[in-house]
C-alpha cells in the first residue's frame, strides 16, 4: 500500500447548504466546515491540505487502513463484469463466494448469511428473523424484545425502538411496542477499569426478573452489544454475557449479538463471540465487512434457526419475505471478498490482538489529566470520558471533537466520551500520535 502523500488540490464548492448532513449540527458545521478531501493509510487530509491521523478508523469501520488499492481494484473489475443483479429470485456468483468466506471466520454454528446494506438494516433483519423463527416453531406469542439502557442498535425504526440512548428516540415516539430494557453495566465505583470489570455479572439477572414479570414465554429475544460501543465503550463485567446466555437457554429466548462494531477483529478475535467465549443465536455485522469502502451489512444465524424458518415454508415457496433492492450488491460483495482476504493475508486480527496491550497502556497514560472522568477499553477499542460542563452534558465533547480536528486528529465523540478505535495497521508511533494529540487537546481546557 502506497502511503506517500500526493499533492492535494484545494477543495472548492459554492455552497454546502443542499446536503442535509446526518447526526450533525448542520447550521454550526456549515459556518465552519471540517471536510476530508483525501485519505490513505492511517491519515486523512482536510480541505486545506492539512494532515490528520484517524483515531477512530472512520466510524470504526476502516480496520485495514484507508485507500486499499486491492479493494478498489476488486470493485472496479466487478463493476466492469457485472454492475448489478436484481437479488430477488436471481443470484450472482460474488454473493455466494462472500457468504462462504464469511462463514469460515464465523463461529462454527453459523453457516448462513443474509446480506444487508448497513448495521441498521442488519438489526431490522434480525428482528424479523426472530419473529419468523418463533412463528415457525408455533410460538407466535413471543412478541416482547429485551434491550439495554444506553444501547445503540442503528437508526431504522426497529433499532430506534431497541435504543437505550434517549436522544436517539425522543424525537421519534412512534416505535415498536413490547420493548423492555435491562440496566447497562457501567458502575461509577469501577471507573478506570481496564478490560472486564470484576463485579457486575449479576446485572444480567434483570432478564430473569423480566421473565418473571412478563412471562418468559412472551419474550422473543435479547439484543446486546457485547461491548456497548456507541455509548462510549462499556465493557461487560466478567461472566455477564455467559449469565445472559444461561437465562436465554433456560427460557427458549434467542440471544442476538450486535457485532456491527465489535466484529472483524476489533477485540482481537474475529468476533466478540470468540473473544468472550459466548455463543449467541444471531450475529449482526456491517462496518469493517468491506473496510468502509462500500456500504454493506450482514446477519448470520445458527443453523437450527435457518433450518427452522426454511423448513416451515411449503415446497418452492418464499420462506422469508424480506430483502432489499441492494442486498448482496455485486460491487459490495467484491469489496467484502477483497477485505476479508486482506485480513487473512496480513494477519490483521492477530495484529489487533498483539497491539492491544500497547494501545491500552497509551490510553491509560491519560489518567493523570484532571478532566478525565473515566477510561474504559478492551482490544483495540477504548473510551475516554471527560467531566461534562456543569448542567450541559455533551457540550464539552462536541467542542473537543472540533478542537481535535484542527489539532490534527479525528476521533469520534459521543456525548462527553471519545471513542478511540484505530485501524489494525497502526504502528506504535501512530498510537502515540493519537494519544499525544488527545492529551494536548484536553490540556487546553
Amino acid at each position: 500500500m502506497n502511503l506517500v502523500a500526493k499533492p492535494l488540490e484545494k477543495f472548492v464548492t459554492n455552497s454546502l447548504e443542499q446536503h442535509w448532513m446526518p447526526f450533525s449540527a448542520n447550521r454550526e458545521f456549515k459556518n465552519a466546515p471540517r471536510l476530508i478531501a483525501r485519505s490513505e493509510g492511517m491519515y486523512l487530509w482536510n480541505q486545506n491540505g492539512d494532515r490528520l491521523i484517524d483515531g477512530s478508523s472512520g466510524l470504526f469501520n476502516v480496520a485495514a487502513g484507508h485507500g486499499r488499492r486491492e479493494i478498489a481494484d476488486a470493485v472496479h473489475a466487478q463493476m466492469l463484469q457485472n454492475d448489478y443483479t436484481a437479488p430477488f429470485q436471481l443470484g450472482q456468483p460474488t454473493s455466494y463466494a462472500l457468504a462462504a468466506k464469511l462463514a469460515k471466520i464465523l463461529p462454527d454454528p453459523f453457516n448462513h448469511v443474509f446480506f444487508t446494506n448497513s448495521g441498521s438494516e442488519s438489526i431490522d433483519t434480525a428482528l424479523k428473523m426472530v419473529m419468523a423463527y418463533h412463528r415457525a416453531n408455533g410460538q407466535s406469542q413471543r412478541l416482547r424484545f429485551v434491550s439495554r439502557e444506553r444501547a445503540y442498535h442503528g437508526v431504522n425504526m426497529g433499532g430506534v425502538s431497541l435504543s437505550g440512548m434517549v436522544r436517539n428516540r425522543e424525537t421519534f415516539p412512534v416505535v415498536m411496542p413490547n420493548i423492555v430494557t435491562i440496566r447497562h453495566t457501567w458502575d461509577a465505583d469501577q471507573t478506570f477499569t481496564r478490560g472486564e470489570p470484576e463485579r457486575g455479572a449479576e446485572l444480567a439477572d434483570d432478564l430473569q426478573r423480566h421473565c418473571e414479570t412478563y412471562g418468559a414465554s412472551t419474550i422473543a429475544a435479547v439484543f446486546v452489544e457485547p461491548v456497548a460501543g456507541s455509548t462510549g465503550t462499556l465493557v461487560p463485567p466478567k461472566g455477564y454475557l455467559k449469565r445472559l446466555r444461561e437465562i436465554c437457554d433456560r427460557h427458549g429466548i434467542l440471544l442476538v449479538f450486535d457485532e456491527v462494531i465489535t466484529g472483524f477483529g476489533r477485540l482481537g478475535k474475529p468476533f466478540a463471540a470468540d473473544a468472550f467465549e459466548v455463543m449467541p443465536d444471531i450475529i449482526t455485522m456491517a462496518k469493517a465487512l468491506t473496510n468502509g469502502a462500500i456500504p454493506m451489512g450482514a446477519v448470520s444465524v445458527r443453523d437450527e434457526i435457518y433450518d427452522t424458518i426454511i423448513d416451515a415454508a411449503p415446497e418452492n415457496a418464499i420462506e422469508f419475505f424480506h430483502g432489499y433492492t441492494y442486498s448482496a450488491h455485486p460491487a459490495a460483495c467484491a469489496a467484502g471478498l477483497a477485505t476479508l482476504q486482506i485480513y487473512e493475508d496480513e494477519g490483521l486480527f492477530e495484529r489487533s490482538a498483539a497491539m492491544s496491550e500497547y494501545f491500552l497502556d497509551a490510553i491509560w497514560s491519560l489518567k493523570d489529566l484532571s478532566v478525565v472522568r473515566d477510561l474504559r477499553g478492551y482490544g483495540m477499542m477504548a473510551g475516554v470520558e471527560v467531566a461534562p460542563e456543569e448542567g450541559k452534558p455533551g457540550i464539552r465533547g462536541n467542542e473537543l471533537q472540533k478542537r481535535l480536528f484542527w489539532n490534527g486528529c479525528h476521533v469520534k465523540w459521543t456525548g462527553d466520551t471519545a471513542i478511540i478505535a484505530p485501524s489494525y495497521i497502526a504502528e506504535r508511533s501512530h498510537i502515540d500520535e493519537i494519544v499525544d494529540s488527545i492529551r494536548k487537546t484536553l490540556e487546553t481546557l
